[in-house]
């Protein structure tokens, strides 16, 4: 069997699994058909017998191949046509511009297209070097600490710098009141399970995370909208909802909010947290975008000691996504209940992500990169703002010391076009842009003409020459 390994660069394993691909593909190798054996193979290309096998092993990966146990490899039965890469969305139930429609698409569309409204940096944002170095290290590592399971809460060392870190926002929190998880959205999707049951009440901000809402939405739940307003919720509005319905749960951001990034101010926090002492009613604080933030505001878990409030992290946004690993901090009884339940959802733990992070985290290089982050974002920020405003689009808040952080900016379409910003999305999409339209964050459907803009996202120049066609 002549084999061409030039046609293609790589490791001899590659090249060799890729000339008999070509041979296959092209039918002079058919169906059925029995490849030479190991040693044979290694004795004609001058090669080991463990680089035939390895070549092999990848075939057979590829359903190329089958392997026979006592008679060889054979080439597959049905050959699959070699398919060009597609990240079109996998067919859905669900129609029109929804929570899920924005996830599917912003996950799914080529990376080479802008994608304005997804909720996540670049990667080039992000320390790659870093994580490859970090794993290399974890490489090199006694063999139990890549093999185990690990504790139901979650990797020591890594919850002990957690504890710190809360510590430094004023939350009285210990290494036991912190639990592991698998990124902020299983936290989400733990606490959902953990305190509602079918057709109990839960507050939302309107506008808020669509996840919240599709969280409350698999439980059962029934979602209460809570209008936003520049220093957090309406709490007249808030109040009345909780006297009529009795809510187990308001779901809520800290620090720059989800997507307005309005923060709270501390009367609005104190009134809130009274609120919830009057209506029985638990707190969950998503503080994921933490590290955006210059000087962190108050936290809601530091104002009530983590009584009512669960306070939620990750380093998803910050550090990469691939990395899932968010935490819990609760206090006691409800830090056992949250792990019981953990362990019966998920047994184990993400130990190898925790011990990357752990690393990360513990080296110093991270408080470096997130301060590069910010200075980045604020210069970003600032461009992307002066465009959007060219084309007409207005903010919700108001220029001032607490607009100018964060990854999201909250804008209006022009008043003279009328403005439909879900048929704007939809416009976008046919352009392979991805806009992020204000309903999605709004279960009463209360923001038909704003859109949320993730400015490290909103660089590319066919976001503006679209927006111009659109919206002059």
């Amino acid at each position: 069997m002549d084999l061409d390994l030039t046609a293609e660069a790589g490791t001899l394993t590659t090249r060799i699994a890729s000339a008999l691909g070509r041979r296959m593909a092209s039918g002079a190798l058919g169906a059925g058909e029995k490849l030479p054996s190991v040693r044979r193979l290694a004795e004609r290309l001058a090669v080991s017998p463990f680089t035939i096998v390895a070549a092999y092993d990848r075939l057979v990966a590829d359903g190329l191949v089958t392997a026979r146990a006592k008679s060889g490899f054979f080439v597959a039965a049905r050959v699959p046509a070699a398919r060009p890469l597609t990240l079109d969305p996998l067919p859905s139930t669900r129609t029109g511009v929804n929570p899920i429609w924005m996830m599917r698409r912003s996950l799914t569309l080529d990376p080479s297209q802008p994608k304005p409204g997804c909720g996540w940096l670049p990667q080039d944002w992000l320390p790659d070097a870093a994580l490859r170095s970090a794993l290399r290290a974890m490489a090199r590592a006694p063999q139990s600490a890549l093999l185990e399971y690990g504790v139901p809460m979650g990797f020591r060392p890594l919850r002990d710098l957690l504890a710190r870190r809360l510590n430094e926002l004023e939350i009285p929190a210990a290494p036991e009141h912190v639990l592991l998880m698998d990124g902020a959205s299983q936290a989400i999707d733990l606490v959902c399970r953990y305190l509602i049951e079918p057709g109990d009440a839960v507050l939302v901000d309107d506008p808020g995370y669509f996840n919240f809402h599709a969280a409350v939405r698999a439980q059962r739940g029934k979602l209460l909208s809570v209008p936003m307003t520049a220093n957090g919720p309406d709490l007249a509005v808030l109040a009345e909802l909780a006297g009529t319905h009795r809510p187990k749960l308001y779901l809520t951001n800290a620090g720059l909010q989800n997507p307005t990034g309005a923060r709270l101010g501390l009367a609005t926090a104190h009134r809130l947290l009274a609120l919830a002492q009057q209506h029985d009613f638990r707190i969950l604080e998503d503080d994921i975008f933490r590290d955006f933030e210059a000087r962190p505001g108050l936290r809601l878990a530091a104002l009530d000691g983590l009584q009512r409030v669960i306070h939620l992290g990750s380093f998803s946004k910050t550090l990469s996504a691939a990395t899932r690993i968010g935490f819990l901090a609760a206090d006691t009884a409800t830090l056992a209940d949250l792990v019981d339940l953990k362990l019966a959802m998920s047994f184990g733990n993400n130990e190898l992500s925790a011990q990357l992070v752990y690393r990360l985290l513990s080296d110093g290089s991270y408080r470096k990169h997130v301060g590069a982050i910010r200075d980045r974002l604020a210069r970003t920020r600032f461009q992307v703002a002066r465009k959007l405003a060219q084309v007409g689009l207005v903010p919700w808040l108001e220029a001032g010391a607490d607009s100018g952080e964060g990854m999201f900016l909250w804008l209006e379409l022009p008043h003279r076009k009328g403005g439909d910003a879900e048929a704007l999305a939809v416009a976008a999409q046919d352009q392979g842009i991805i806009l992020a339209p204000g309903n999605v964050f709004s279960p009463a459907g209360a923001w038909p003409r704003h859109l949320r803009f993730n400015v490290a996202q909103s660089l590319d120049p066919r976001i503006y020459t679209f927006l111009k066609s659109q919206l002059s």
